[in-house]
């Protein structure tokens, strides 16, 4: 069963559309949606949540249909979006007390080792944390109801590179569990190759890829060369260039380049940023 199942997914603005989406994360795994501010990683997000109405297109989360049955769907996912919409005024204990009646599965205990965990303290007033330690309790409260499924919607931006490493080390205790998925968005790749299992590139509206990291790796790399030296490879096998006065970089396939030039280790960042920009 995949955690998430969408398919033929459409919704258009004036000025934007998610065009004929079709998308899956499978359970147990981590998927990674990554795009340019505006490409559609929100406004998926809502879809899936039912937050805002879609025009056309199914999505199924944890084999239910989310249109019919988005209410039970909603005791099984844990939502963290990149604002914490807690009351200001309130402390985390007087938070989990809300949670406890919103939540059949809510686990005190879990929450109040959490809690603990990540150092957060417990007495003070929400509007009084700093913006990571918002989005550690966001994902600790999330954590603690049970969740099968967690959405994230840019939960590591604008955070410190080590408030960053820990939230991905709280999600990856997370997925520890057989039946635990996690759907990220994010524009920091680098977030994203540590944790997914899955990467999909959203580009105005459209997928432009969506694959298994570790399929990524194996299929594509980085090339140092001269123009002419690009020249003679066939096009077939670039995904993305960038050339300039020092030479040639380029994204390729790797089996498709002649054994004489070097292929290095794909970065998978590049790769998004050379795929979008041979897309315009």
């Amino acid at each position: 069963m995949n955690a998430i199942e969408i398919r033929g997914l459409c919704k258009n603005y004036k000025d934007f559309s998610i065009d004929n989406l079709n998308l899956s994360l499978p359970s147990g795994c981590v998927l990674g949606l990554v795009g340019e501010n505006g490409a559609g990683k929100s406004t998926t997000i809502k879809l899936i949540l039912k937050m805002i109405r879609k025009d056309s297109g199914s999505i199924s989360i944890l084999g239910k249909d989310s249109e019919k049955e988005i209410q039970l769907v909603k005791e099984d996912i844990g939502v963290v979006f990149d604002e914490l919409y807690f009351p200001a005024d309130l402390n985390p204990i007087q938070i989990g007390k809300i949670l406890k009646c919103m939540y059949k599965n809510w686990d005190n205990e879990k929450y109040i080792t959490l809690l603990e965990k990540f150092s957060l303290p417990v007495k003070k007033p929400v509007k009084k944390y700093s913006k990571g330690m918002k989005m550690k309790l966001g994902i600790t409260a999330a954590m603690s109801h049970n969740a099968k499924l967690l959405i994230l919607d840019e939960a590591t931006s604008g955070l410190d590179p080590v408030v960053r490493d820990d939230i991905i080390d709280m999600l990856t205790d997370f997925t520890r569990e057989e039946d635990h998925s996690i759907l990220i968005s994010s524009h920091i790749v680098s977030d994203l190759e540590k944790l997914c299992d899955y990467i999909a590139f959203l580009h105005k509206g459209k997928l432009v890829l969506c694959e298994e990291k570790d399929k990524l790796y194996e299929q594509y790399g980085l090339i140092h060369c001269t123009e002419k030296e690009l020249e003679e490879i066939e096009s077939s096998a670039i995904i993305g260039k960038k050339t300039g006065s020092y030479g040639a970089e380029a994204i390729v396939i790797k089996s498709k380049v002649p054994s004489g030039i070097q292929v290095y280790p794909l970065d998978i960042e590049k790769l998004f940023i050379f795929m979008v920009k041979e897309r315009g």
